[in-house]
């Protein structure tokens, strides 16, 4: 009799090209279909209803959405539902990934994924397209091994927009795609994610005056006066964490992270010539921030910080950087570690992996928050095993995809028989 995980080992190649072809669509955003059209013809193989949940464009209007990175018509999240049933769960990942511009830094082309060693190279791989290969792993060996042993409602959620304002998953959720908890196949080293910090995208425009470079002397270059914004924004990064290190403004629930808000200065475009003094400078910025402040609060912090950094800075006094907000509004969220589905997941890696996971929490977000924050669903996050995520030759562990299939098949399988009888 075949077990459950001698078929997730027999298996895994398939999950494997299947990550390898989700892998190879660049689904940055505006560019997510592709990607997610793969996703579908899995899901639709595997008996999934198929939903391409179109996001509205008034999303935007709600309180808890982060600041629209373009036009939503013609996106889509893929939603997909399986059985009926009172016992229902929710699978939950992003299909957008960041961009991989500088692609001669890469050992392989970014969206050509390569194995080397045991692990799958590309962007998008480790965050999170392995998630999902996972995921589909684990229904695909239970459907084999233990026929009928959905007894309820299982529903998949391939949201856009996680990178950057976490608006796919906020969308599905208000349309009423929830079920009774979720699993979100974020990468978390196989250690169950339960929280995440507050942050907010921030947006800098520093003016100049333009000029030709032979008399930069009567221009203002905002590349300079914008160096000066990074030191003020440094300074705030360090008062931030200096509050958590002292208890002002603690949060326990991160006390263990020794740096837990980072100002991330993620992009800056000035210019077009080298002989030319460029007439503005933009920043994006990234700023995690304590949960007691509000997305707006934490905003005038920023603009504070800047403006008593530069206080010394006489063109910057005179013409005040704008600063708004321009991507992620994301509040902190925390997982109760004592609810089931957490005792569940961690009873499931227990049993495939013969010890108990780490509970952890992180200075960073998922989209776990709109669940527990929005919409009052248990969520924590659980997946595979990556390396230099965001970063040049970004990996998954191979390995680790079969190992996270064998905790989620365990999870998947005992969700269900426990919900049989209701």
């Amino acid at each position: 009799m075949t077990t459950l995980d001698d078929a997730i080992d027999r298996l895994a190649p398939r999950a494997f090209e299947v990550l390898a072809r989700l892998v190879a669509e660049p689904s940055i955003v505006g560019q997510e279909q592709g990607a997610e059209e793969v996703l579908a013809g899995e899901l639709d193989a595997l008996g999934f209803a198929i939903d391409r949940f179109a996001i509205p464009a008034d999303i935007v209007d709600d309180e808890a959405a982060g600041i629209a990175q373009g036009s939503y018509e013609g996106r889509y999240d893929i939603v997909a539902e399986r059985g009926t049933g009172n016992r229902s769960l929710l699978i939950n990942g992003h299909i957008d990934v960041v961009p991989a511009d500088d692609a001669t830094r890469w050992t392989s082309p970014p969206f050509e994924p390569t194995v080397r060693d045991g692990w799958m190279i590309g962007r998008g791989a480790g965050d999170m397209k392995g998630g999902f290969a996972a995921g589909l792993l684990a229904v695909r060996a239970l459907d084999e091994v233990a026929p009928g042993w959905q007894r309820g409602t299982l529903r998949w959620v391939a949201a856009i927009e996680e990178e950057s304002t976490g608006n796919g998953t906020l969308a599905s959720g208000r349309a009423g795609h929830l079920a009774d908890a979720a699993l979100l196949l974020e990468p978390t080293d196989l250690e169950i994610l339960l929280g995440g910090i507050s942050l907010i995208w921030v947006g800098i425009e520093l003016e100049g005056l333009a000029g030709h470079a032979e008399a930069a002397g009567e221009s203002v270059n905002p590349i300079l006066t914008a160096l000066s914004v990074v030191e003020a924004l440094r300074g705030f990064e360090a008062e931030m964490n200096r509050a958590h290190r002292e208890g002002i403004d603690r949060d326990e629930a991160f006390g263990e992270l020794a740096h837990p808000y980072n100002v991330n200065i993620g992009t800056f475009h000035a210019g077009d010539w080298a002989s030319s003094v460029p007439p503005v400078a933009r920043l994006q910025v990234r700023v995690g921030h304590p949960a007691a402040w509000t997305s707006e609060e934490a905003l005038a912090r920023v603009a504070a910080a800047v403006t008593a950094g530069t206080a010394d800075v006489e063109w910057l006094v005179e013409h005040p950087p704008i600063i708004r907000m321009t991507g992620y509004r994301a509040e902190r969220y925390l997982q109760d570690s004592t609810a089931p589905l957490v005792t569940a997941v961690a009873d499931a890696h227990a049993e495939a992996h013969g010890a108990r996971p780490a509970l952890v929490t992180i200075g960073s977000t998922t989209d776990a928050r709109f669940y527990l924050n929005q919409f009052g669903v248990p969520a924590l996050a659980y997946g595979p095993r990556t390396r230099n995520m965001h970063g040049t030759d970004e990996a998954v562990e191979l390995a680790s995809i079969v190992e996270c299939a064998k905790t989620v098949a365990r999870f998947l399988q005992r969700w269900f028989d426990e919900g049989s009888g209701a």
